[in-house]
C-alpha cells in the first residue's frame, strides 16, 4: 500500500494512491489517491469516499516526524571510502531535526554559511508504534513503511565542525517523498540519484553495512522511537555538490523519485 499525503490547495490530508505503478515505483497517468480519515499512523487506514487524480494535487513530506530523524553515516563500503573512513564495525548515528523535513517539489535552501552542499540519496524507514529494545526478528512489527530520503548535507561545515549538527541540520535539508510504501523488500533496491538528469549515484541496498533491521533494532537500543520517527539509512557512493539552480531527483526502486530544487536562502 502506498500512503500520500497531500494538499488540493486546503488543509493537509492523507490518501492511498491507487491505480498501476512500475517497477521503480513510477504511476500511471490515472492514478488517483483515495482520501483517508485522518492520520492513518494514529488512525489506521480509514477510507472514505473522496477520490483525487494525482495529476490534480501537490504530493507534501508523506510523514511529519513528531520526534526525530535518526541518521547513518558510512553504511556503504564504498561511501566510507570515498569519504576517507573507514567502515564501521557499529552504526554511525547522527540526529536531524524534524523541522528539516520538506517534501516532493519543495526547495533546499543553500545556506549563507555554507559553500559546498551536497546530495545525498537514501531509503528511508518510517516508524509505526512506540518501541525500545528491538530484536532484529522483530523490527517488521514496529515499521510502518518505507520512502525515498536526501539527506542534504552541508560538507565543509561538516569537516569543520568535527560532529554533524549543523551540518546536516539546516530548514530543508531532509526531503522525504513522494509517499510512504508499507509493503516492501529491502534486502535488494536500487537507489539512484539524479543531478540535473545525470547519474551521479548508482547503488543498492545490498551493499548496505548494516540491513534495516540491525539499524532500527541498533538504534532503538539507544532511543525510544516513536510513531513518524524516520531513519535514514546511508548513501551509496557518488555524493556530489549541488549549486543553486540544480535539480536534484532520488529514485529508490519500489517506492518512487523524490525530486527538488536547490534555491538561495537570500
Amino acid at each position: 500500500m502506498r500512503i500520500a499525503r497531500f494538499t488540493t490547495g486546503d488543509e493537509p490530508q492523507y490518501g492511498v494512491v491507487t491505480g498501476d505503478v512500475d517497477d521503480l515505483g513510477i504511476p500511471a497517468d490515472d492514478t488517483v489517491l483515495v482520501g483517508l480519515a485522518g492520520d492513518p499512523l494514529y488512525v489506521g487506514v480509514q477510507l472514505t469516499d473522496t477520490e483525487v487524480p494525482l495529476s490534480d494535487v501537490r504530493l507534501l513530506a508523506p510523514v511529519l516526524p513528531r520526534s526525530k530523524v535518526v541518521g547513518i553515516g558510512r553504511n556503504y563500503a564504498a561511501h566510507a571510502a570515498e569519504m576517507g573512513g573507514d567502515v564501521p564495525t557499529e552504526p554511525l548515528m547522527f540526529l536531524k531535526p524534524n523541522t528539516s523535513v520538506v517534501g516532493p517539489g519543495d526547495p533546499v535552501f543553500y545556506p549563507r554559511q555554507s559553500h559546498e552542499l551536497h546530495y545525498e540519496g537514501e531509503l528511508a524507514v518510517v516508524i509505526g508504534r512506540i518501541c525500545r529494545d528491538v530484536a532484529p526478528e522483530r523490527v517488521a512489527d514496529v515499521v510502518y513503511g518505507y520512502t525515498v530520503g536526501n539527506d542534504v548535507t552541508a560538507r565543509d561545515l561538516q569537516r569543520g565542525d568535527v560532529q554533524f549538527t549543523r551540518a546536516k541540520g539546516f530548514d530543508s535539508f531532509c526531503p522525504l517523498g513522494p509517499w510512504i510504501e508499507t509493503d516492501l523488500d529491502t534486502s535488494d533496491l536500487r537507489v539512484t540519484t539524479h543531478l540535473n538528469g545525470d547519474v551521479v549515484q548508482d547503488g543498492r541496498t545490498k551493499d548496505m553495512v548494516f540491513d534495516v533491521a540491525t539499524l532500527v533494532s541498533y538504534v532503538s537500543s539507544v532511543m525510544t522511537l516513536l510513531p513518524g520517527d524516520v531513519i535514514l539509512t546511508g548513501t551509496p557512493e557518488g555524493v556530489g555538490p549541488m549549486q543553486v539552480g540544480d535539480e536534484v531527483e532520488v529514485t529508490v526502486a519500489g517506492i518512487g523519485s523524490l525530486t527538488n530544487k536547490v534555491v538561495s536562502r537570500d
